[in-house]
């Protein structure tokens, strides 16, 4: 290829997502091509598309005709899971030249040449590579590099686990991992390029330790990977992206509350807090393990940040079980909600289960958890003032503030210094901006908020 060929990407979806546009991203760039932003033109725009998200289908074709206009010729690709899922729906969407399946994403350079042939052929079809979801039994790592202050760390892919709503299993394939001393190579590469935060990413990263080509036996455990990357040189901050409570055990957060790096922020599904809703989806534990996982939380670490993930509106939701839900968040204590309006997937359990939620209540009840959301955010950021933390400040310029996050993931602002893009500091956390996010002073240093 010519090497001034440009190429763009955009990601739908998860961190790991990210994590994986990042790496077939540099393998581009190791093949000559230049990395433009999406809303630049490029010869190749690639699409890393998410099944979760509401409405799939329909950002993904905006995306596309956003691509269309900057440049009438470019070849676009679809990949993701979304692109495993339904292939020949993304194929059919105007504009589309490539799909590429859980397996064949991570080659996407080697299929160039593939769409070039066709485009001399004045071939007009969708190439479509999606192998059986059996097939994607291998693993390929991969990290976050766009961002200077943190890169999210991919050490785990695919689930083993059937939760009667989830796809992905369908889109990713069974359990596997990356090994040790992979993940501290390349944790040990983020170190080399300056970034302060790893943040690790995958499936079920509780799960991590299961080996290549449906091998189930761990080879280590998720215990054994926080320790070893604890001892990385050079790691600033650890931090743990999303874990499920029976995979939460007690001995990670007793590590965790003495660990040098790993940061006290803990993001755990809940999904529903109702024992009755969370045997319909198979969920692997009840609200009492759930509620014995926060409380050792707060015994150990009483300032940790603690996010919870639940879905409104699964079939068979009553009133009661939502109010019964919605009770229990309240009292508990959480820092954040992540909520999730239920939508109903192809092929999978629930979506042909009874009791459907009308799509209004669906949106009442979303509603309700995300306005709960914002208090338990107000009130675990006011627990914090008046207390030291060290901040790690981000690169971007936001209407003449400079953002950070503590280690216990409060977000605080200060007016712009550049000199501070990437670089941590100590800060008495002092009160809440119109805005809910936290100024302060430093601690020890000539700079005020």
């Amino acid at each position: 290829m010519n090497p001034t060929k440009k190429v763009a990407f955009y990601t739908l979806g998860c961190k790991l997502n990210f994590s994986e546009t990042s790496t077939i991203a540099r393998s581009f760039e190791e093949d000559g091509y230049e990395r433009v932003d999406f809303d630049k033109k490029a010869e190749i725009y690639v699409i890393n598309t998410c099944s979760v998200t509401d409405n799939a289908d329909q950002r993904f074709k905006s995306i596309v005709r956003q691509a269309q206009k900057l440049n009438a010729d470019a070849f676009i690709i679809a990949i993701g899971c979304y692109a495993q899922l339904k292939p020949h729906e993304l194929a059919a969407v105007e504009g589309v030249d490539m799909v590429l399946g859980a397996t064949e994403k991570f080659k996407v350079t080697a299929y160039i040449n593939e769409l070039l042939a066709q485009h001399q052929a004045n071939d007009q079809q969708a190439i479509v590579h999606s192998c059986a979801i059996e097939e994607a039994d291998f693993y390929v790592g991969s990290y976050s590099i766009g961002d200077r202050t943190r890169a999210f760390l991919k050490v785990q892919d695919g689930c083993d686990y059937k939760c009667t709503y989830c796809t992905i299993p369908l889109a990713r394939g069974i359990s596997r991992s990356d090994t040790l001393e992979q993940v501290c190579l390349n944790a040990k590469e983020i170190v080399q390029r300056g970034i302060k935060e790893i943040v690790l990413t995958g499936v079920n990263i509780g799960d991590y330790g299961k080996g290549e080509f449906g091998n189930k036996r761990h080879e280590h455990t998720f215990f054994d990977l926080i320790e070893a990357l604890d001892r990385v040189s050079g790691v600033e901050r650890v931090r743990i992206s999303s874990i499920e409570p029976n995979l939460l055990k007690p001995e990670v957060i007793d590590f965790i509350a003495q660990a040098d790096k790993f940061v006290p922020h803990f993001h755990i599904p809940l999904q529903s807090g109702s024992d009755a809703l969370l045997k319909l989806m198979k969920r692997r534990y009840n609200r009492d393990l759930y509620t014995q996982r926060i409380e050792l939380i707060r015994e150990k670490l009483p300032h940790a940040c603690i996010g919870v993930d639940v879905i409104v509106g699964f079939p068979g939701e009553t009133d009661a079980l939502f109010l019964e839900t919605y009770n229990y968040l309240s009292a508990l204590d959480i820092s954040y909600l992540h909520v999730f309006t239920y939508s109903e997937r192809d092929n999978t359990e629930a979506a042909q289960m009874s009791g459907v939620v009308a799509q209004k209540v669906r949106k009442k009840r979303s509603k309700m958890l995300r306005g709960l959301s914002v208090k338990k955010r107000r009130a675990f950021y006011e627990a914090q003032l008046g207390k030291d933390f060290e901040v790690l400040f981000e690169g971007e310029n936001k209407l003449g503030y400079v953002h950070g996050f503590t280690q216990n993931y409060v977000k605080v602002k200060t007016p712009w210094n550049p000199d501070l893009v990437n670089t941590v500091h100590r800060v008495k956390l002092d009160h809440i901006d119109d805005d809910g996010l936290v100024r302060f002073a430093f601690v020890g240093a000539a700079q005020t908020a």
